[in-house]
């Protein structure tokens, strides 16, 4: 479908920039792409789509016939070992799965708690011994299972969970008990009705010694009568806010005994005498390990958000390249939505956003996949991986969500109707903000993991050399508070607009306009908190605190920083010159507008010269006008068809209904019968009135 342009999108075309589709979507399909491939075919198939307007009952159903389809397909395996009929493809796995969204979201999570959690920790916490016996009945789906990990009581702090597994060296059996209410595992997919089993996490106690949060292989219900078992009860949490196709619900156990071996032992494990033993010395070091179990979980929500953003933008791009309203700049032709440049700010940015979050997400696919392979798996890989998903997953599920919404209202009351997609999505994917870790507390482990790498720089220098840094801390600070670096940027600007638009689009500027922030930020809140640690543990926690919400803004700069970056080196990936050209502005509109949302903050630190800040939002026009003759191919890239989409409006359906009402005015106009316009008339009384 040609997309149709005003002149000065025409202008804007011929400027030797152009997108070979195929080349980009080559580049977005990125390391798996023909696994993406494969699956977007699965996605694509009537029998996995979502059905709207179905009771959670139904859509349950649904959903749980769905994931029998996934086996047939081989489209769950891929991460299992070869030897039970695996491909030990972790990557891959991830790939194919966070594709599942455009097919219906609640199929993707429910995919991702049966094999991406309940699987995974099976595969990643137990022996081999565990994986012969349980894995061959996960993967073929004859136990669907849970990942009991979260409790009403504890939701992201995991450390505190209270439901607890007492070892009896006697019966050689541990006992599990959820002491209290708030000790229900809540949330809890597959718990309200298909579950057969759960890995449930709980405080491994023995010899009268807590040794922490453990996971435990515990059966459900009777396989025959779908019945709880005796000691295991649970409660239905039916209709939630979105993915009703999923049956979550609270689980509690009462004295449910499990043989000793049903402890997932490969990071601790508990000799027949209730003697504990661990490869891993530190309870600390020992616990994250085992949480790395989660990784997966945010890894693909990262990807799935940027799949939902991506399906969401295309069809209003789509609908707003064809969409015509308002006659402003004829008498007689409307106007297509996407020529106006408040809607091109509405869904361009977000464009860019969204491609930087794919290339971000690639990244971070490649390396969860390291890890988890073998390829490079060292205690700092693993920190690396679990600050990265974290920092990615934050950004992207509520860039979705903000991107859902916007897309929505740019389609106005279509953008409203169920069919064309963007509120039953949104509605879908509002939970991921908050499950598998929520944003705002992942951003705190993320600033966390900034302030650690901080630190180490200091660790080991005498006082001299910390002096020497405090005091050209200081002068930076003087440098940027007294303007004397604004006075250099103006200099070098020579009051030209054109020199400071220039300076913007440097590649160079931006990454370190985008560092310096973090950078800057980091350090403020690092001088902050130095002392609390020398403190008494209230008084340090409340200097924490009060310094908490700079250290969630750190966090977020530093994810947005990464974004760039992993923009800008798949940028310099690609060959077609044209293609590179029209991403370059991609990427610089990315950047630019990062910095326009945080420009009180580069005006308050002096990072920036008050002409800069003006050429800024004009720049950005410019930016836009440029990239709107390539809207349509930009998203056509992404590379979903009608089968994905499956929205009205992105059929071409409107692109007729406006073809034939302005072939109907013109006939009208053009005939003897058309009615006179009252304005007409008026304007024509008002000029003989002036003769």
């Amino acid at each position: 479908m040609t997309d149709v342009l005003t002149p000065s999108a025409k202008a804007a075309h011929d400027d030797g920039a152009a997108v070979d589709v195929e080349v980009l979507g080559r580049v977005l399909l990125g390391r798996w792409a023909e696994v993406r491939l494969q699956a977007r075919s699965l996605a694509g198939m009537p029998e996995l789509h979502k059905v709207e307007g179905l009771g959670h009952v139904e859509h349950r159903k649904r959903v749980f016939g769905q994931m029998g389809i996934l086996v047939e397909q081989n489209g769950v395996h891929r991460a299992f070992p070869e030897r039970l009929g695996g491909e030990n493809d972790h990557g891959g796995n991830v790939a194919g799965f966070e594709e599942l969204v455009i097919a219906d979201p609640s199929l993707q999570i429910k995919g991702g708690v049966q094999w991406g959690l309940f699987g995974s920790a099976v595969l990643h916490l137990g022996t081999a011994a565990h994986q012969d016996k349980w894995l061959p009945g996960i993967m073929s789906l004859e136990t669907p299972g849970c990942f009991a990990m979260t409790e009403i009581g504890h939701g992201s702090d995991v450390a505190s969970i209270a439901t607890t597994a007492t070892y009896d060296p006697a019966t050689e059996e541990f006992t599990i008990n959820t002491p209290f209410r708030a000790a229900w595992k809540e949330f809890i997919g597959n718990a309200a009705v298909d579950g057969l089993a759960a890995v449930v996490f709980a405080q491994l106690v023995t010899r009268g010694v807590n040794h922490g949060v453990h996971a435990f292989y515990v059966e459900l219900r009777d396989p025959a009568t779908k019945e709880f078992l005796p000691g295991v009860g649970g409660i239905d949490d039916n209709i939630k806010g979105g993915l009703n196709g999923i049956d979550n619900g609270r689980l509690h156990f009462s004295n449910v005994r499990i043989p000793r071996t049903n402890l997932l032992n490969r990071y601790g494990d508990v000799a027949v005498d209730g003697t504990y033993s661990s490869p891993i010395a530190s309870p600390g070091r020992r616990f994250f390990t085992m949480l790395g179990t989660l990784v997966q979980g945010r890894v693909s929500l990262d990807g799935a958000a940027v799949a939902a953003a991506k399906v969401g933008l295309t069809i209003a791009v789509k609908y707003a390249t064809e969409r015509r309203q308002f006659n402003a700049a004829s008498d007689t032709e409307e106007v297509v939505l996407l020529d106006y440049q408040r809607h091109q700010r509405r869904l361009l940015p977000r464009l860019a956003t969204t491609y930087a979050a794919a290339f971000a997400h690639e990244q971070l696919l490649v390396k969860f996949d390291d890890v988890f392979s073998g390829a490079h798996d060292t205690d700092e890989d693993r920190q690396d991986l679990e600050t990265l998903a974290a920092a990615l997953k934050s950004l992207s599920t509520w860039h979705a969500l903000d991107t859902l919404q916007e897309c929505r209202e740019a389609c106005g009351g279509a953008g409203f109707m169920v069919e064309n997609r963007f509120t039953s999505l949104r509605a879908d994917l509002d939970v991921y903000a908050t499950f598998e870790g929520d944003n705002t507390v992942l951003l705190q482990l993320v600033a966390k993991r900034l302030l650690a790498d901080y630190s180490k720089e200091f660790r080991n220098l005498d006082f001299g050399v910390l002096a020497r840094f405090v005091v050209g801390q200081a002068a930076d600070l003087t440098l940027n508070k007294t303007g004397l670096r604004q006075v250099a940027q103006f200099v070098a600007d020579s009051g030209s607009a054109q020199k400071s638009a220039k300076a913007l689009k440097d590649e160079g500027t931006q990454h370190d306009m985008l560092a310096d922030r973090v950078q800057t930020m980091v350090a403020a809140v690092a001088a902050s908190l130095k002392e609390a640690a020398k403190l008494p543990k209230e008084r340090g926690a409340e200097i924490f605190n009060e310094h908490q919400n700079e250290l969630i803004e750190a966090a977020r700069a530093h994810a947005e920083l990464l974004q760039w970056e992993a923009f800008t080196e798949a940028l310099h990936t690609i060959d077609d010159a044209g293609t590179r050209k029209v991403l370059t502005r991609l990427r610089d509109l990315f950047g630019l507008t990062l910095m326009e949302k945080h420009l009180d903050w580069y005006l308050m630190n002096g990072r920036i010269s008050m002409q800069r800040a003006r050429a800024l939002s004009p720049y950005v026009n410019r930016v836009l006008a440029k990239l709107r003759p390539h809207a349509l191919e930009l998203v056509d890239a992404f590379g979903y068809g009608p089968e994905h989409l499956r929205a009205t409006i992105a059929s071409g359906i409107e692109r007729e209904r406006q073809d034939e009402a302005r072939d109907y005015f013109r006939t009208l106009r053009a005939s003897k019968d058309a009615p006179v316009d009252e304005k007409v008339l008026i304007h024509k009384a008002k000029a003989a009135a002036r003769r």
